[in-house]
């Protein structure tokens, strides 16, 4: 089995989940809805087709439509590194026919970043359960003349501002993770905002970019295929599955990036249509050949009670609410 073929299985578990926050009290007295669903479904995917949100959205779209009989549309609506589609989301009917594919992004970076918002990450959500979490992978175009990070930091020194990084906007995953290394590692590398990871991947191996954080599903094709160098993972150490391959953090101590994504309708979705989504979406993450498809793609598929998806998102908030204001990292 190849380094690159066990990265794609591996992936990390689910964070700590701390007291119970929920934001679907006030709506857990509202009246037994309807019989759900009654008509079409959307699952809105902030980012483009083939990102991360875009992959994970598509395997529960299917399975929900088998389960019910009606259509559920993966809907991408991009722009501003999801708040886009993640306000279209908190504007819509609370009735759970329009739901979101959120990503740690859209509900706990960027409400780190921005004092100001479209949307808030909680109270304008109603959580139904956690999807998938894994790691970034910091690769290289072939041409740049390194293979560890300490290479990669010293090349950054040696050209300071010269050297590109790539992400899928300013709030993303991969953006935090080139800023948090940028600081940590007391370099200087320019920041080059994309529409998603696949757009940014792409402009990697044409060598317009130097390096990204990406996620795997954007660049494992590549890897494989030699026409990207993979240097490390921004895990909190080595993943057992791949042991040859380091973790940023040995390198740079505490660099730890863990993306996360879940399911949530709009605030005032009723409790106990609330509770269908989740039950049918915990289903579904249960199912082998999703678990499989995730795994393939570098992806732990999780499922959590909305109270529990609640309170991680409440724990992600405060935690890089820390972070970045202790590594003093500023929107670009």
């Amino acid at each position: 089995m190849t380094v690159t073929t066990r990265i794609a299985q591996s992936a990390l578990p689910c964070a700590w989940v701390l007291t119970t926050i929920s934001v679907l009290a006030p709506h857990a007295a509202a009246q037994p809805s309807p019989a759900f669903p009654a008509k079409p479904l959307r699952i809105i995917a902030p980012f483009p087709p083939g990102s991360v949100a875009d992959i994970l959205a598509r395997p529960i779209a299917q399975k929900m439509n088998e389960t019910w009989g009606q259509p559920v549309i993966v809907d991408n609506r991009t722009g501003a590194a999801g708040n886009v589609g993640s306000e279209l989301v908190a504007k819509a009917p609370p009735d759970g026919y329009t739901l979101l594919l959120g990503t740690i992004g859209t509900h706990a970076v960027t409400a780190a970043l921005y004092a100001r918002m479209p949307f808030h990450p909680l109270k304008d959500f109603a959580p139904i359960s956690q999807v998938a979490t894994s790691h970034l992978l910091l690769v290289m175009h072939p041409s740049v003349p390194v293979r560890t990070v300490k290479e990669v930091i010293a090349l950054a020194k040696s050209r300071p501002g010269q050297l590109t990084f790539g992400s899928a906007g300013i709030g993303t995953s991969p953006f935090l993770a080139g800023q948090m290394f940028k600081v940590m590692a007391g370099v200087s590398i320019s920041h080059v905002a994309y529409k998603g990871s696949p757009q940014s991947a792409i402009d990697l191996v044409a060598g317009r970019l130097d390096l990204i954080f990406a996620n795997s599903t954007a660049v494992l094709p590549f890897i494989r295929a030699n026409r990207l160098r993979l240097i490390a993972i921004s895990a909190a150490k080595r993943d057992p599955t791949t042991p040859e391959i380091p973790a940023i953090s040995e390198t740079i101590p505490g660099f730890e990036v863990a993306p996360w994504w879940g399911l949530l309708a709009p605030a005032g979705t009723p409790r106990d249509i609330v509770m269908r989504l989740h039950t049918e979406t915990a289903r579904i993450l249960s199912l082998q050949d999703v678990k499989s498809h995730y795994a393939n793609l570098g992806m732990t598929a999780v499922s959590s009670t909305p109270e529990q998806f609640s309170a991680y998102i409440q724990a992600e908030i405060q935690h890089w609410a820390k972070i970045v204001k202790a590594a003093g990292i500023k929107p670009e």
